[in-house]
């Protein structure tokens, strides 16, 4: 897929409705590519204020805290290093980049009409916290990944994955995103690493997209258990910090949060700051699923 559109945005802040998976770019029009894993908080629907903010001298994407992979599925850049602290989604891309046709079997044998209920879910999920076996725990991941509630990733204190069930009338088996996502494979490399250590490698030439663990936008929203360990008020206060130091290197760095007054207060050596809003795809009712303020901050490099 060829490059989103990249430059510097014209406005210091500007507020975007992003609720769609296909936009327009000046006369073209673009349609998003879609990851094969869902998501929480996954980062489709802001690649178009992602893309605006990326320098087209860049040829490399730097992302700590990978996800789903959207946004390097859909910038474009020439390589990658793709890195992410959950251990099981650096291990589902390894297996992908390296066997696809086998791992995309064996993920394809845990759907069915069958394998879509409670009891043949938890039966897995318990299956995926007790196997040593690294290729089936990736095949199960995909399966929890796609049969748990709304694209959660959740462990609890002992490290075991506990998502329940998400009670989907017939869910999707992503094929053809898996391929594409294993042609993006081949120029990237993976690490399962913290993100003080990946920032350490940023420097000229690389555009850093940091999504981590959000900032609580409120004292009932707290959710930072994705991987095995919390994201808490330390971690932020590094991750800005790291995020100055790759710049002091040459990277330019972008990174998304709550807009409250805690980020704002965190980022403000940032260069840009821009306003966005954001539809939550979190709650299990559509109507229940409103908007919310977030912000995207640009660290570049001294002329």
């Amino acid at each position: 897929m060829q490059a989103f559109l990249r430059g510097h945005p014209t406005t210091h802040f500007f507020c975007l409705r992003l609720t769609d998976r296909s936009h327009d770019v000046g006369s073209a029009h673009v349609e998003l590519q879609r990851p094969f894993l869902k998501w929480a908080g996954g980062k489709t629907k802001l690649v178009p204020a992602i893309g605006a903010v990326v320098p087209l001298t860049a040829t490399r994407l730097v992302e700590p805290f990978v996800g789903s992979g959207a946004v390097a599925l859909n910038l474009g850049l020439p390589t990658s290093l793709l890195a992410d602290t959950n251990a099981d989604l650096i291990a589902v891309y390894q297996r992908l980049r390296d066997a696809p046709e086998a791992f995309i079997a064996e993920c394809h044998d845990l759907f069915s009409a069958e394998a879509n209920s409670a009891a043949v879910y938890y039966q897995r999920r318990e299956e995926f916290n007790a196997t040593t076996d690294p290729a089936r725990r990736a095949s199960l991941f995909v399966y929890l990944n796609r049969h748990g509630y709304n694209g959660l990733c959740r462990y609890n204190a002992r490290g075991g994955f506990n998502v329940p069930f998400g009670r989907y009338a017939a869910p999707y088996f992503p094929r053809a995103e898996m391929l594409t996502f294993h042609v993006l494979l081949q120029r990237c490399t993976l690490l399962h690493a913290d993100f003080r250590a990946v920032l350490a490698q940023a420097g000229a030439g690389d555009f850093v997209y940091c999504d981590p663990p959000y900032v609580p936008a409120s004292a009932t929203a707290n959710f930072t258990a994705y991987a095995r360990t919390a994201f808490g008020p330390q971690e932020q206060s590094d991750l800005a910090a790291c995020c100055h130091a790759a710049r002091q290197r040459g990277a330019i760095v972008a990174l998304s949060n709550h807009d409250t007054p805690e980020t704002r207060a965190l980022y403000a050596g940032a260069d840009e700051c821009h306003e966005l809003l954001v539809r939550r795809q979190i709650s299990c009712h559509g109507a229940n699923r409103t908007q919310a303020r977030e912000l995207l901050v640009v660290y570049r490099p001294a002329a």
